[in-house]
């Protein structure tokens, strides 16, 4: 890593400047107080980034030109693709459902793809046009929001519980999307905002951002309001049918809970597990952490400051995982629809539980951890 000997930086978790030393292959500099990563550096990131990057955009496009799965049962077969696969959900009438979908495992991931492919490029070449800080921040903005492999995990879910009913068929796009997912994943761990703002400032740390008692009012408050949102939505995700299933015209509708004790009687114990824990202990996890965390902070609670920051990062790191049963009912809506046969519906809490996840997914954002080091209020 190049740089001065008097490079210092400081931690966007704590706000604790800390002075940085060159770092080898593979080293990262982390914060002394609460041990967040601050940078790292790899030797040719640029060319590996720049490989990774390119690969996953040409498995995502692979993903979407041929059938993903095919579906079997009582003399019938019915086969999809990605695309057809988000159209089916728009055909039934659950076009939220269908954008959703579509954005977290296709139009996001690629969109980050191609910002740090181009980021890559102009490091490479070490060129800095006036877009690129743009650029930066549009892939900093929408690397939560991206979701291949969770809606991966989710597939593979859909798969076993699908494997109980008939025959199901994977196909080349199945194997491609793997690939995509997987060097997304490697993409998107690799990549150090920090590093690469300070190649577009030409070696200057970025500046760090000030905390006012008015910033602070206004970061607590906000958590506070979509906590209670999250609450609020999390009572019709679990009470409603998360999807309905018809056999021979006659339908049955599955909740969230529901789902999982299904799942437990028929002996699929892992994936029940699976659902358990994404559906229902996280989401509840991740709200009870957070009320912990804005009330200790709104407090000004000076004890458990490691404790603290562990819990934040953890919840910000399992958060997004909880969408695993929104794709699972996404994929087998897709996939199972014989008529009256056999078929199944997204029901209303498909879109209740995803707004539970994407509201505590922003109240992590919209939490400031730096409260949690400062004393925020002014003496009077």
């Amino acid at each position: 890593m190049t740089h001065s000997e008097n490079l210092t930086l400081v931690c966007e978790q704590c706000h604790t400047s800390a002075h940085i030393p060159s770092l080898a292959h593979r080293q990262r500099a982390v914060c002394p107080v609460c041990n967040h990563t601050l940078v790292s550096h790899r030797n040719n990131s640029s060319e590996n980034m720049i490989a990774y990057s390119f690969s996953a955009i040409v498995l995502l496009l692979l993903s979407l030109s041929f059938n993903f799965l095919t579906f079997k049962a009582s003399g019938q077969k019915h086969s999809i693709d990605l695309p057809s696969g988000i159209a089916v959900l728009i055909q039934q009438d659950y076009l939220s459902l269908a954008i959703v979908t579509g954005l977290a495992t296709i139009l996001l991931p690629g969109m980050v793809l191609m910002g740090i492919l181009w980021l890559s490029l102009a490091q490479y070449r070490n060129h800095r046009p006036s877009y690129l800080p743009r650029i930066l921040q549009m892939v900093t903005t929408l690397m939560p929001w991206s979701m291949a492999e969770i809606f991966l995990v989710g597939t593979l879910v859909s798969l076993i519980k699908v494997t109980e009913l008939a025959d199901v068929a994977i196909g080349l796009s199945f194997y491609a999307f793997i690939g995509f997912s997987t060097f997304t994943a490697l993409c998107i761990a690799q990549f150090d905002t920090i590093k690469c703002a300070m190649w577009l400032a030409e070696g200057v740390p970025p500046k760090p951002k000030q905390l006012s008692e008015q910033q602070a009012h206004v970061s607590i408050q906000r958590t506070w309001a979509l906590l209670l949102t999250a609450c609020i939505l999390y009572i019709p995700a679990n009470v409603l049918p998360i999807m309905h299933t018809e056999l021979f015209g006659q339908q049955t509708p599955n909740t969230i809970i529901g789902g999982v004790i299904s799942l437990w009687q028929t002996g699929s114990y892992p994936v029940a597990i699976v659902i358990l824990v994404a559906s229902v202990v996280v989401p509840v996890a991740k709200i009870v952490i957070l009320c912990w965390l804005n009330y200790s902070v709104q407090q000004q609670k000076t004890n458990s400051k490691q404790l603290r920051i562990k819990y934040y990062r953890i919840t910000e790191a399992i958060g997004r995982w909880s969408m695993i049963d929104v794709f699972v009912v996404a994929v087998l809506v897709a996939l199972i629809q014989m008529g009256s046969t056999l078929s199944i519906h997204p029901g209303q809490a498909a879109i209740a539980f995803c707004a539970v996840v994407f509201v505590t997914m922003i109240a992590a954002m919209t939490f400031d951890s730096r409260l949690i080091w400062q004393q925020w209020k002014q003496e009077k």
